[in-house]
């Protein structure tokens, strides 16, 4: 029994069929974790464990197919490190000998697909297309043309329907701005999928939709200048008050001073009375 650590992090579990080893690694781990799975009891064999001192973001495997097979190569990550950089992670089997291991590299999946899209859709079922990579793994693609072809679909028709009646639209648009800008009384050649009636419709929605247009641009205009009137009367009700205020003080300020000059009119008339007797004493 092997205990894993808890973390809140995402589990990215990566399983190779070839060999039958399962990689767990962690968001924000710094550790993978590889068993081996077998069909006897207790199933699950712990091998071990890989282990740097940065934490990972992510993590994600190469095909097998991208496997140097010359050094024993059974498996190559690409772990995101926490400072942004990618690092490439070989997992190797150590063997002396350089002849091609056939236990490590079993017929593996190809680029091929087994069955088209088409094939799926109905139903098809078929096995994976596998090769060996003995000798290596070269490409088959490169020999291969591709081609494509197309064909009928309902969003197509569904597209070139809304097109069609957008451009219909348009001209129908074109015809009636055409008419209201020259009064127009003649009748206008009809669109085509568009009656006489129809224009006549909406010809009559316009001029329609123009007279609510021209009442509320009134209304408008009769409300700002409702607008302006009050502004003009509060502002001059304004001016009134600051005027009073002004004459009222102006007034204090007079009535004051006048009071001043009393009193000091009248501290100097008392200090003349007073300074007389002793002049004529010493006299």
């Amino acid at each position: 029994m092997v205990e894993l650590d808890t973390s809140n992090g995402v589990m990215f579990p990566l399983y190779d069929p070839d060999t039958n080893l399962i990689y767990l690694c962690g968001k924000g781990d710094s550790v993978i974790r590889y068993f081996e799975v077998t069909p006897e009891p207790p199933f699950v064999h712990y091998i071990n464990t890989f282990q740097t001192p940065d934490p990972q973001r992510g993590i994600g495997i190469m095909p097998k197919r991208g496997c140097d097979v010359t050094t024993c190569e059974i498996a190559k990550f690409y772990r995101l490190n926490n400072n942004g950089l990618c690092q490439v992670i070989s997992m190797t089997v150590p063997r002396k000998s350089d002849l091609f291991q056939e236990d490590l590299y079993p017929d593996t999946l190809a680029e091929d697909a087994a069955v088209t899209a088409e094939e799926w859709i109905t139903g098809t079922d078929a096995d994976p297309i596998t090769f060996s990579l003995k000798g290596g793994y070269v490409s088959q693609s490169a020999n291969k043309s591709l081609s494509v072809t197309k064909k009928a679909n309902i969003l197509n028709r569904a597209s070139a329907g809304t097109s069609k009646s957008a451009s219909n639209a348009t001209l129908v648009s074109s015809n009636t701005s055409t008419m209201c800008n020259n009064n127009a009384s003649s009748t206008v050649a009809p669109v085509s999928g568009i009656t006489e009636k129809d224009l006549r419709d909406i010809t009559d929605e316009i001029r329609k939709l123009k007279a609510i247009i021209v009442k509320h641009e009134n209304r408008i205009r009769a409300l700002e200048a409702a607008l302006r009137a009050h502004e003009d009367d509060t502002d001059g009700g304004l001016v009134g008050r600051n005027a009073t205020n002004v004459s009222n003080n102006t007034n204090n300020d007079t009535k004051a001073s006048d009071s001043h000059n009393k009193e000091t009119n009248e501290q100097s008339g008392n200090n003349d009375t007073m300074t007389s007797p002793r002049a004529s004493d010493e006299v």
